[in-house]
C-alpha cells in the first residue's frame, strides 16, 4: 500500500495537533486525580504557589530586559 509523502506529512501533523487537545473526559480525570492526590484544601495552596512563581519570573525577565538595555546606551555612549 501505498501512501503520498505529502499525505502522510499531513495526517502525522494532524495526529499531533490531536494528541495536544485534551478531551473533557480527560480532563476530569485529570481534575479528580488531583483532588485524590492532594486533597481539596492544598489544590489552592499549590495554585498560589505556581502564580507566585509565574509573577517572579516576569519580574526576572523584565529586570533583565532592563539591564540589557543600560548596556546597549553605554555601549553606544563609548
Amino acid at each position: 500500500m501505498y501512501i503520498c509523502p505529502l499525505k502522510l506529512k499531513h495526517m502525522i501533523s494532524l495526529n499531533i495537533f490531536l494528541l495536544g487537545m485534551p478531551s473533557p473526559l480527560s480532563m476530569a480525570l485529570i481534575v479528580g486525580a488531583l483532588l485524590l492526590l492532594f486533597g481539596g484544601k492544598k489544590i489552592p495552596e499549590l495554585m498560589k504557589g505556581i502564580g507566585g512563581g509565574i509573577k517572579e519570573f516576569k519580574k526576572a525577565t523584565k529586570d533583565e530586559e532592563k539591564e540589557a538595555k543600560k548596556d546597549e546606551k553605554l555601549e553606544e555612549g563609548n
